[in-house]
């Protein structure tokens, strides 16, 4: 599966909104917000994950790609 920021976007902002944040209209920052946190995490994983493949012929640590 791939990562999408889109989608950790929408979610966080749906998280967002249960816990009572403001997430839309004029003085609403908390879509940036979820905008920045979404692309962070993507970017973390993206450069520092490592998937363990611990048996077969693959056996090894792979860099996420």
């Amino acid at each position: 599966m791939a990562l999408n920021k889109d989608s950790l976007k929408q979610k966080i902002i749906t998280h967002l909104k249960a816990k009572g944040f403001v997430t839309e209209g004029e003085h609403a920052a908390a879509g940036d917000m979820a905008e920045a946190i979404a692309a962070a995490v993507v970017e973390e994983i993206i450069e520092n994950a490592l998937v363990d493949v611990s048996n077969g012929s693959s056996k090894g640590q792979y860099k996420i790609t």
